[in-house]
């Protein structure tokens, strides 16, 4: 088996743990040599970071978890690198969704003025990261889950030479959700899914094979599974779909409601 190198920008959130148990559930599928974790804030890097090397040693995976405030240390010789940094921390967040509400409009982190905010702020510093990696790890892959995905995954595929992958994590979670609710495994459910990051439809739910989206919208709409989206949805609008939406597009939907909420 292949030992790989990973690189993690913004090694100090509160993904990564996570993202450390992942690697070590799938120990037998992934041999993981060593681990480079990178923050600005050396503080969360080493809480977080200590924290993910007692993960990796109670259950004694030969695997070395290296703690950098250097970019390029996370950078050079990586096969994979993951992104999942915030531009500004949570002050700026704080302004992405405040400042929109002086105008009337709905402040978010990842659609709208607020998310827009946040694309100007972070798709230089991906593209930063992206040229980086063309000199110091060329033939890697870049996996990127900072928001706003979709437009900084164009921004990367448009403007590096990276070969660069956007990751959300709602349409898993979604099928997860449904699965759940039908009390089967979640392997038996796929969906056609379509759309982009946080803005996406699920236009059909099947279950071996089998066309089960009645079924789900109607647990849906008949309040046994009313949040199951992310949002309650109000009858009018998910008979009119037939589709289930992401949660995100309560900004648009009920935009007046969740505007005074």
């Amino acid at each position: 088996m292949t030992e790989i190198k990973v690189g993690v920008i913004g090694g100090g959130s509160s993904y990564t743990p996570e993202l450390i148990e992942g690697f070590i559930k799938r120990r037998d599928e992934l041999s993981v040599s060593r681990i480079t974790m990178m923050d600005i804030d050396q503080g969360r890097l080493d809480i977080v970071g200590g924290l993910a090397q007692r993960m990796v040693k109670r259950v004694g995976v030969e695997t070395e978890v290296v703690l950098t405030t250097e970019r390029r240390a996370a950078l050079e010789g990586a096969d994979f690198v993951i992104t999942q940094l915030r531009v500004g921390g949570l002050e700026g967040r704080d302004k992405d969704e405040k400042i929109p509400l002086e105008f009337g409009i709905i402040g978010q982190e990842t659609t709208g003025p607020g998310g827009f905010a946040m694309a100007l702020r972070t798709i230089p510093v991906m593209l930063d990261i992206a040229h980086e990696m063309e000199d110091l790890s060329p033939n890697s892959w870049l996996i990127n889950f900072t928001n706003p995905s979709g437009l900084i995954a164009e921004a990367l595929n448009e403007r590096s030479q990276v070969r660069a992958i956007g990751l959300c994590n709602a349409p898993i979670t979604l099928r997860n959700r449904i699965a759940t609710l039908l009390g089967v495994d979640g392997e038996r459910v796929r969906l056609d899914y379509f759309g982009l990051n946080h803005l996406s439809w699920i236009r059909k739910v099947y279950l071996n094979g089998q066309d089960v989206t009645g079924e789900v919208l109607a647990k849906i709409i008949g309040g046994e599974a009313a949040e199951l989206p992310g949002y309650a949805f109000n009858e009018r609008v998910l008979q009119a779909l037939r589709m289930i939406p992401n949660g995100y597009l309560q900004y648009y939907y009920h935009s007046d409601k969740v505007l005074n909420k």
